[in-house]
C-alpha cells in the first residue's frame, strides 16, 4: 500500500508518476481542481473544508461528516495503485488524511512509529489536529494518534510542503 501526499500544484505530476487512480481532495470549498485524465470520476473524493482546528465564522471546520467520507473513501481502496491524497500546499489537512489512512486500513500499526515516519519523509508535514482528533476518536486509538502528532510537534514554515510517500 503507498500512499502519496502532495500540494495541489504537484497533483498531475504526483499521479502521473505513481500511477494513481484514485484521488483524496481536501480544500477549501470552492477551490478548482482539474483532475489528471487518468482518475475516474468516481475515484476522485473532495472534502471541501478549511484548514482550521476550531470553529471560525465563514469556515468550515473538518467534521465527522469529512472524516466519514474519507474512511469510507479509503476503506473502498483496492491498494492495486497508489492513493494521493492533496490539499492546497500539501501541509496540514493532507498529512492528517494520510495518517488517518493508515492507521484506518492497519489497525495494529504503531501510531508513534507512523508519526515520526512522517516527519522523516516530510520536515514541513504538520497534520492538522482536529482531522487527527476525529480520527482517533472514531477509530479508538485511545489518544494515541492525538499523541504521536503532538510528539512530532509543528513542521518547518513553507510556502509548500516536502512531498512524499508512505509504503505501509
Amino acid at each position: 500500500m503507498q500512499i502519496n501526499v502532495c500540494s495541489l500544484s504537484l497533483l498531475d505530476a504526483t499521479v502521473m508518476a505513481t500511477g494513481a487512480r484514485q484521488i483524496l481532495t481536501l480544500l477549501n470549498v470552492g477551490t478548482k481542481v482539474i483532475r489528471p485524465a487518468t482518475v475516474e470520476e468516481k475515484m476522485h473524493l473532495f472534502l471541501g473544508m478549511n484548514d482550521i482546528i476550531e470553529m471560525a465564522d465563514g469556515q468550515i471546520l473538518p467534521g465527522e461528516d469529512h472524516l466519514s467520507q474519507l474512511l469510507r473513501f479509503v476503506n473502498a481502496w483496492d491498494q492495486e495503485t497508489p492513493l494521493v491524497v492533496h490539499c492546497y500546499a500539501g501541509v496540514s489537512r493532507s498529512t492528517a488524511a494520510a495518517f488517518t489512512t493508515a492507521c484506518a486500513l492497519n489497525p495494529h500499526l504503531d501510531e508513534m512509529e507512523l508519526a515520526q515516519t512522517i516527519r522523516r519523509l516530510s520536515p514541513t508535514a504538520t497534520p492538522n489536529k482536529r482531522i487527527v482528533a476525529l480520527a482517533d476518536a472514531r477509530l479508538k486509538r485511545d489518544g494515541r494518534m492525538i499523541a504521536a502528532i503532538d510528539s512530532i510537534g509543528r513542521g518547518e514554515d513553507c510556502f509548500e510542503g516536502v512531498p512524499f510517500a508512505l509504503t505501509l
